[in-house]
């Protein structure tokens, strides 16, 4: 403990010498002194200190308090909503009628309530950081005013947020509306009692997110209290929660703030280090954001698709549901009767309870009794006993929507609820349950003889090197749990390799058409064998694509890593690729204006998910048609990510040595610096939309005469107002004229020369998705070739001439 004020004491005296401020060295003020700017006091421990400041880049001033080893750390403050713009003759004083004022040459600017006549007035900031305004009489001190009964951001050990409506008072948290301005702003942590008591972060009067029930030893939707530091002391009266404080410690400094984002965060202070470190956040996830699933619907974290349906329920909106847009919640996948007989309960384990929107609590009722008063009323639709302690009685009933329920990762948590259910539901649910159990066994087994096999093989004919490199493939498949299969039943399935089954190639090698089994057809992509990059290609594609699922996504089904194969197996889409339709003459007549809208909605919606709904961000790096596979119905499926590349959520650009892609797909900044970010796939899909509109590709497409690329035609018909010549002939008799034009600017705009100028997907998406608003001006698209100029901007002619219209790019490696 001396040691620890010892620290503080040099904080204090460090602080004093850089920042230059003069401190009376004392904690108190009195009724005939003042505190003006660059003056202080200081807690007796040397913890806190009071005083006037500017926060940030902000000329504004404000008494405040922050800890004297990490100034920048402020805890409170007085006049948030009085920002002082005139420091003339700024000071704080005790006005005679007891009440503490801040005034300036002006007058007052701030002030408490005043007392009535105080004969012996004394300010004093204490140890734990409120400040306290007490009168001295002969006997003791009483209190008229401290800080700690008006919170601002920050919960310190010993100040209490409350909620007790039967007397009117309540103390939250709220935030500061940025960095510069502590005025309140947008977020409000408070305590709620519906039923329960619970802990909740408000925008405004929107729900962001809510700690879940109260369940006897925490928060329900919480784990139990991180650290033996952090145990907030919780009081209840009459079963109402009251107050929730953090017990204060001289030896362990600690807060609890509401940031200006909506999170609150427990941080610990690092004496040694005069550093703060957070121990603990509010919202944990993604799947702490309120009603992130909708109503019915359960999120888990970590997975690829985050929200599923309670049993009994079906996504509402199935299409939005697929575009990972799951706000309208699920809805009874057949109602249920009034017939008690007929209905039972599903337990489901391990979640943080329901929003407490419509229920009925009962505390002294058994959870026998629990289930029978459920059954009882036909409204019910869920119940539980919400506490969790040894022995407690409790009745919980739910009624209406089922809203904010998610799955926790605590180990052991003990928090049940019972879904109302038809007995019929619950009996299909055992046998699928039991079929599922059986098959685990059975798949279990022949993975052990596969590895087992396989791993003796190693030692016996191939040794250590071949054993090394088995592993790292093994361990590639293993952490995405993807089905393996024998490279006999791949043998099988293609005819031996049957030049007849190729149905496709690219650098990567050849893809054949195979039957799995009778019924099974299936697309498998051989990698090259002599080609390292293919390993490198074929492990990025089994890693990322098995992690995502999506309807305009191509589905892997498996893998083959036996020998030094490297095989790929995926769902078989009949109608090959995009480019087999659009550049055919033939075949292209097929594809009407609205197949073709459709087909660049579903290549908008695939993408919009690799960019911001996946749980990993992904960047393609290789959007061109022929990676945009067509099923029975011509609905597109993004393909081949053996160039993709995940991004973290607060990554914005990658740079590369060696650029890979395709020409007349890549953005300038790719193919000439290795830049690479989402607005790289957006240059892409320009192209793409802009080829699926004109039947033309855009390597290859030039004029004798003008020596313009498809997407400076593009540009330059736009620019008079002639857009519609772009159009692919054939579509003359099909296409909405509004529509087309949209896509074309929208093309265009996502072509831009400069990243920064080009839209994000979400805007991209929302652009195609309706015919309302005006669209933002495009500026010249990249690889914009002028015959009449000596720049060529990217593009080079191979040639004087124009046979087949074809064109290069130098020093660029690129397939």
């Amino acid at each position: 403990m001396e040691s620890y004020q010892s620290i503080l004491i040099l904080c204090s005296l460090v602080h004093f010498f850089i920042f230059f401020n003069f401190s009376f060295g004392l904690d108190t003020l009195l009724a005939n002194q003042t505190i003006v700017d660059g003056q202080t006091l200081v807690s007796p421990n040397h913890m806190f200190e009071m005083g006037f400041f500017s926060p940030g880049v902000s000329k504004n001033k404000f008494l405040g308090i922050w800890h004297t080893c990490t100034p920048d750390v402020v805890v409170w403050v007085a006049n948030r909503n009085d920002p002082i713009r005139d420091p003339e003759g700024l000071h704080l004083t005790i006005l005679g009628h007891g009440a503490l004022a801040i005034a300036n040459a002006r007058g007052i600017i701030w002030s408490t309530s005043s007392f009535g006549l105080v004969s012996f007035p004394i300010l004093q900031l204490l140890d734990t950081g409120n400040l306290v305004l007490v009168e001295k009489t002969k006997e003791s001190f009483i209190q008229l005013w401290q800080s700690f009964d008006f919170p601002t951001d920050t919960l310190l050990p010993g100040m209490k947020l409350v909620y007790n409506p039967d007397v009117g008072k309540e103390k939250n948290l709220t935030s500061w509306r940025s960095s510069d301005d502590p005025s309140p702003g947008d977020f409000c942590l408070r305590l709620t009692n519906k039923g329960l008591a619970d802990s909740v972060i408000f925008k405004g009067s929107q729900i962001v997110h809510r700690t879940g029930a109260w369940n006897g030893h925490y928060f329900s939707g919480t784990p139990p209290f991180p650290n033996p530091i952090y145990k907030p002391e919780i009081v209840f009266e009459e079963g109402k929660l009251i107050s929730f404080s953090i017990p204060y410690e001289t030896t362990n400094p600690q807060r609890v703030v509401l940031d200006k984002s909506g999170s609150s965060s427990h941080f610990l202070l690092n004496s040694g280090k005069n550093k703060w470190n957070p121990t603990y956040a509010n919202p944990l996830d993604s799947c702490d954001e309120y009603g992130k699933c909708g109503p019915f619907g359960v999120c888990t974290f970590g997975v690829t698709i985050k929200c599923q349906c309670l049993m009994g329920y079906t996504p509402k909106f199935p299409e939005d549901w697929d575009l990972q847009d799951w706000s309208g919640g699920c809805t009874r996948a057949s109602p249920l009767d009034c017939q008690i007989e007929d209905h039972d309960f599903f337990e489901v384990t391990g979640i943080k309870y329901p929003d407490t929107l419509q229920v009925r609590l009962n505390k002294s009722m058994s959870l026998k009794e629990c289930k029978t008063a459920c059954l009882r009323d036909c409204s019910c639709v869920a119940y539980t006993n919400p506490y969790i302690t040894e022995g407690s009685t409790g009745c919980l009933i739910w009624f209406g929507e089922l809203i904010d329920t998610r799955y926790l990762s605590t180990p052991n948590n003990k928090q049940k609820m019972y879904i109302r259910l038809r007995k019929s539901e619950l009996d299909s649910l055992t046998a699928i349950q039991k079929e599922a159990k059986e098959k685990s066994w059975s798949i279990m087994i022949l993975v052990i003889g596969i590895v087992s096999g396989v791993t003796v093989s190693s030692f016996v004919n191939i040794g250590i090197q071949y054993m090394s490199r088995q592993s790292r493939k093994e361990k590639t498949v293993e952490d995405v749990e993807l089905p393996l299969y024998k490279f006999s039943t791949i043998m099988t399935a293609t005819n031996n390799f049957s030049t007849d089954n190729i149905i496709g190639e690219g650098g990567f090698g050849p893809v054949y058409k195979g039957m799995l089994s009778a019924e099974v057809e299936v697309a498998i992509k051989r990698l090259s064998r002599n080609s390292e990059q293919g390993f490198a290609e074929f492990k990025n594609e089994v890693t990322l694509i098995a992690k995502l699922q999506h309807r305009n996504l191509v589905r892997l089904l498996g893998c083959c890593i036996e020998k030094d194969e490297k095989i790929l197996i995926y769902e078989l889409l009949p109608n090959k690729s995009l480019n087999t339709f659009v550049f055919d003459r033939n075949r292209r007549t097929h594809l009407t204006w609205p197949k073709r809208f459709n087909i660049i909605m579903g290549i908008a919606r695939g993408l919009l998910y690799l960019h911001h709904d996946s749980r990993l961000k992904i960047i393609h790096r290789d959007l061109k048609t022929s990676n945009i596979l067509l099923d029975g119905n011509l609905n597109p499926k993004i393909s081949d990510f053996g160039m993709a590349r995940p991004f973290e959520e607060d990554e914005a650009t990658a740079r590369t040595r060696k650029v890979v892609g395709s020409y007349g797909y890549m953005s300038p900044e790719y193919a000439v610096a290795g830049k690479f970010s989402v607005k790289s796939d957006i240059f892409s899909l320009g192209v793409i939309l802009l080829e699926t509109l004109s039947g033309k590709k855009n390597r290859g497409y030039a004029n004798c005469h003008q020596h313009y690329g498809l997407l400076a035609r593009a540009w330059l018909l736009w620019k008079e107002n002639k857009t519609l010549e772009l159009l692919d002939e054939c579509l003359t008799d099909t296409f909405i004229e509004s529509q087309v034009k949209r896509c074309i600017q929208i093309g265009l705009l996502c072509v831009q020369r400069y990243a920064e100028d080009r839209p994000d997907m979400i805007s991209v998406y929302s652009m195609l998705a309706t015919d309302e608003g005006l669209l933002p001006e495009p500026k010249e698209p990249g690889f914009f070739i002028d015959a009449g100029s000596d720049v060529v901007r990217s593009y080079t002619s191979t040639s004087g001439e124009c046979e087949n219209g074809t064109m290069s790019m130098t020093d660029l490696e690129a397939r």
